[in-house]
C-alpha cells in the first residue's frame, strides 16, 4: 500500500480526515461564546479596576494610570490567551456552546495561535466592538474572524448528532494474519480519522474514499508487523486492525476486571 499523491494522514488528522471530523462551528454559536466570554472578561476587568483603583487611591495619576493599564491589557489579553491555550481552544463560553478552536489542521491550538487571536482581539473585539469580526466572519468560508486568519485557526463544533457506528468484526480471510500481528500504539487522530472513514465511507466521492482509504491504511502500516497479504484491500485491512485492536482491548479489559475481582475477595478473606 502505498501513499498517492496528497497530503498525509499522521499524528494529526489532516486533509480530508478533518472534513470527517470537524465542523465549522455556525456563527450564531460563535456569537454567543464571544458574548459571553466577553461578559466574564468584563467583570474580571470591572472587579480588578475596581479594586486596584481602591488600593492606589493614594498614589500619584501617573503611577496609577500605569496600573490600571496594564491590568486592562492583562484582563482584555492575557486572561483569555491564558484559559485558551490551557484549555486546548475552550473558553467558557466556547465550552458552554460546544464549540473549540483548532488549527487550519484540525490539531489542537498551541500558546502562538492563542496569542495572535488574543493580540487581534484587543482591536477586532474590543475597540471596535467586534464589528471587524463579524464582517470577516461572513465572508470567509469557515467563519474566520480577523485573529483566525493570522493565527492559522477556526472554530468547530465539538457536539454533534453523530450516530456511533460499532466496528465490524476483523474480515475472515484476514483473522489470521491479525490474531498474531504485532499492532504496535496507533496514533489516536488517526484512529478516530480510521473510525469516521469507515463509518461514513459509503456517503463518500468514490475518488475520495479511494484515496483517503488508501493514505489512512499506509498510515496504520507502519505500526503493524508483519504486514498484510499482498493485494490486501485498504478498507478491510483498516477494518481487521481496529476491531483486533478492539478485541485486544476488551481482553485486557477482563482481565484486569478479573484480577481486581479475585484481589477483592482475597482481602476479604483475610
Amino acid at each position: 500500500m502505498s501513499v498517492p499523491a496528497g497530503e498525509p494522514v499522521g499524528d494529526v488528522v489532516t486533509g480530508e480526515a478533518v472534513v470527517l471530523g470537524l465542523r465549522a462551528a455556525s456563527f450564531a454559536s460563535r456569537m454567543l461564546a464571544a458574548v459571553l466570554d466577553a461578559v466574564i472578561v468584563g467583570l474580571v476587568l470591572g472587579a480588578a479596576l475596581w479594586g486596584a483603583s481602591a488600593l492606589l487611591s493614594q498614589t500619584d495619576e501617573a503611577a496609577r494610570t500605569a496600573v490600571l493599564t496594564a491590568i486592562t491589557v492583562l484582563c482584555l489579553v492575557g486572561l483569555p490567551v491564558a484559559v485558551e491555550t490551557a484549555t486546548r481552544g475552550r473558553t467558557v463560553g466556547k465550552l458552554v456552546m460546544g464549540v473549540r478552536v483548532v488549527r487550519d489542521d484540525g490539531g489542537p491550538v498551541r500558546f502562538r495561535h492563542s496569542l495572535a487571536r488574543g493580540l487581534a482581539g484587543l482591536f477586532e473585539l474590543w475597540g471596535t466592538f467586534g464589528s471587524p469580526a463579524i464582517l470577516c466572519a461572513l465572508v470567509t468560508a469557515r467563519g474566520k474572524r480577523i485573529g483566525d486568519l493570522l493565527a492559522g485557526t477556526y472554530v468547530v463544533r465539538e457536539r454533534t448528532a453523530a450516530r456511533h457506528v460499532p466496528l465490524p468484526p476483523v474480515p475472515p480471510e484476514l483473522a489470521g494474519w491479525a490474531r498474531t500481528a504485532d499492532i504496535g500504539r496507533l496514533p489516536d487522530a488517526t484512529v478516530v480519522a480510521a473510525r469516521q472513514f469507515l463509518a461514513r465511507r459509503s456517503s463518500l466521492n468514490p475518488a475520495s474514499r479511494t484515496a483517503l482509504g488508501l493514505s489512512l491504511a499506509d498510515a496504520l502500516s507502519t505500526r503493524v508487523s508483519p504486514p498484510p497479504p499482498a493485494g490486501t484491500d485498504p478498507e478491510r485491512f483498516l477494518t481487521a486492525v481496529l476491531a483486533e485492536r478492539r478485541d485486544r482491548e476488551l481482553v485486557r479489559l477482563e482481565r484486569r476486571q478479573a484480577r481486581t475481582a479475585e484481589l477483592q475477595r482475597s482481602i476479604g478473606r483475610g
